[in-house]
């Protein structure tokens, strides 16, 4: 029997198809969705296709390493298979990791959150490169919700912020709305062998990541993975701090207030590889620009005397700061202990590469 293949289609604002989730740890609230078939007329306007997808009233806590009352072991994510340069195994373990509301105290007091809006939810689709400057090729796209118009979006940073304070689109929780702003953290350590390090606590307070995406494709004349990385996290505190694996015993907390990121790796001209070399290793590569086949830039830099082409090539590359990287911190702590502001600032990467090494003898 043939299947009508409208009806899988899930109808979304502007023909974008989404899928609208409530959950929350515990399931505090059901899992709804609904297919409608779309007519002919509805199937004549759509321009595009993908997932829109919006996590509402939200909880996410990964366990602990702390065997439960009975005993059993408890709910953990493990690394193993890893060894160290004297041939001992190496564990790299995550005792919790969690994702929840503004205002949790570093993972003690986990409360829902709200992840995407119905007006700009997280989106998987495929994107036409001739409109990113990837000619000819379809994009694979993970992409967080977008930036906005100032007038229209919140500060990304301020907690209080107000409709058209800023460019992020996830507002800030209030009195009577939970927000689109998670607390994010993470528990750690690394055991050598019998020696097991003591806890490492990574915590980001209402964070933003606005504007983050990750665009895959393949590249025909390197016959390799190839993808732009853009990752932006806001945030008004990320900490780091080390404790007893009992969490009795705590080092300095390390707070990075008014915490701005924004990282771009590979673009449409200077794309990011992914490959696998013969012994089993992962490389990542930013190669450098490609030159232009035809023209010269005169001696003098100006577009005049140069070829047109060419000068507008190099000067779109290095004048275009979605290409740059910066990272802006308000107040940098060690404890008690205040080092001021820091900011790095236009940050062009024209060449990297990273490759795992085997060093097990």
């Amino acid at each position: 029997m043939a299947t009508d293949t409208r009806s899988l289609l899930i109808r979304y604002s502007h023909c974008l198809a989404a899928i609208m989730l409530s959950v929350a740890l515990g399931w505090h609230s059901p899992l709804q969705a609904e297919l409608q078939t779309l007519d002919d007329a509805e199937l004549s306007e759509v321009d595009g296709a993908g997932i829109g997808l919006v996590l509402d009233n939200f909880t996410f806590s990964h366990g602990t390493d702390q065997p439960g009352e009975n005993g059993e072991q408890g709910r953990i994510f493990r690394i193993t298979g890893i060894k160290s340069t004297d041939g001992r195994d190496v564990d790299i373990t995550v005792n919790h990791l969690y994702i929840a509301g503004a205002g949790s105290n570093y993972g003690e007091n986990l409360t829902p959150v709200n992840l995407g809006r119905l007006v700009n939810p997280w989106r998987i689709g495929v994107v036409d490169g001739n409109d990113i400057g990837v000619p000819n090729k379809a994009i694979l796209e993970l992409a967080a919700p977008s930036k906005v118009m100032a007038s229209e979006g919140y500060d990304c940073m301020g907690a209080s912020a107000v409709a058209g304070s800023g460019t992020c689109s996830s507002r800030p929780a209030t009195d009577d709305w939970r927000g689109e702003r998670a607390d994010i953290g993470m528990q750690m350590n690394v055991a050598v062998g019998g020696d097991r390090s003591s806890n490492l606590n990574l915590h980001a307070q209402s964070a933003v990541i606005d504007g983050s995406y990750i665009r895959l494709w393949g590249d025909d004349e390197r016959r390799q993975m190839a993808g732009q990385f853009k990752l932006n996290l806001y945030s008004p505190e990320v900490s780091i701090n080390a404790c007893s694996q009992d969490g009795s015993v705590c080092g300095s907390r390390i707070t990075m207030a008014d915490f701005a990121l924004e990282l771009a790796i590979g673009n449409s001209l200077q794309p990011v590889f992914f490959d696998v070399d013969g012994g089993g290793n992962f490389i990542l590569e930013v190669d450098s620009i490609a030159r232009p086949a035809v023209g010269q830039i005169a001696a003098n830099g100006q577009r005049s005397g140069s070829n047109a082409e060419t000068w507008d090539y190099y000067n779109s590359y290095y004048s275009n700061p979605d290409l740059r990287s910066n990272l802006r911190i308000g107040n940098f702590s060690v404890g008690d202990r205040d080092f001021g502001s820091a900011r790095v600032e236009g940050m062009l990467i024209q060449h990297l590469k990273i490759q795992t090494k085997d060093l097990a003898p």
